[in-house]
């Protein structure tokens, strides 16, 4: 929400040569915000760059995609593809970790069809995180039958001891650090 309005900003300061019915037209700024940051894609060489390349941002996600972008030095924009693709087929990119598929849900508001776990972004309870030896590949949740990943209440419940029976932290943390499951029961 802040990167959008510093954005509206700058455009309202004369950055782009936009009319000023577009500059002061909040609908139309938003839509093109959304377009800008739900279409671009990203690249490293020969310099890191994020471009909407025309028809090229149209390839939709793919687990196991079969093109591929890059872009010369001059900027042009070529799509190959990995493999043989029948005719009629649909041209897939990849938009991200197959493994890790929340940040496709955050930029493009998708999970593929074939998600079986999003990772738990408990960004709040880094600290807890991190005492534990925990990382984010251990704090699932399951999409098709909504199981969480018992680490993933170890932390919650961390931070609550924490913050209202330290003395059971301190056990709990012993308890989560040597995997002794029946002192976290308690």
């Amino acid at each position: 929400k802040n990167h959008f309005y510093r954005i509206v900003d700058a455009i309202r300061q004369g950055t782009l040569p936009l009319s000023e019915e577009t500059i002061y037209n909040d609908d139309t700024l938003q839509w093109a915000y959304n377009v800008a940051l739900t279409r671009y894609q990203e690249f490293w060489e020969p310099v890191y760059q994020k471009v909407i390349p025309p028809l090229a941002d149209l390839f939709n996600h793919g687990s196991n995609p079969n093109v591929q972008i890059s872009f010369d030095a001059e900027g042009n924009c070529f799509a190959y593809t990995i493999d043989n693709v029948p005719a009629g087929a649909l041209l897939t990119v990849s938009l991200g970790d197959p493994t890790n598929p929340t940040p496709l849900f955050a930029q493009y508001g998708f999970l593929y069809d074939d998600c079986k776990t999003l990772f738990c972004q408990a960004i709040h309870l880094q600290p807890q995180i991190d005492e534990l030896g925990y990382e984010y590949k251990d704090l699932l949740i399951q999409t098709e039958s909504g199981e969480i990943a018992y680490k993933v209440w170890d932390i919650f419940l961390y931070k609550l001891l924490l913050e209202n029976d330290p003395d059971s932290a301190s056990a709990f943390y012993t308890a989560c650090t040597t995997n002794d499951e029946k002192t976290k029961e308690e």
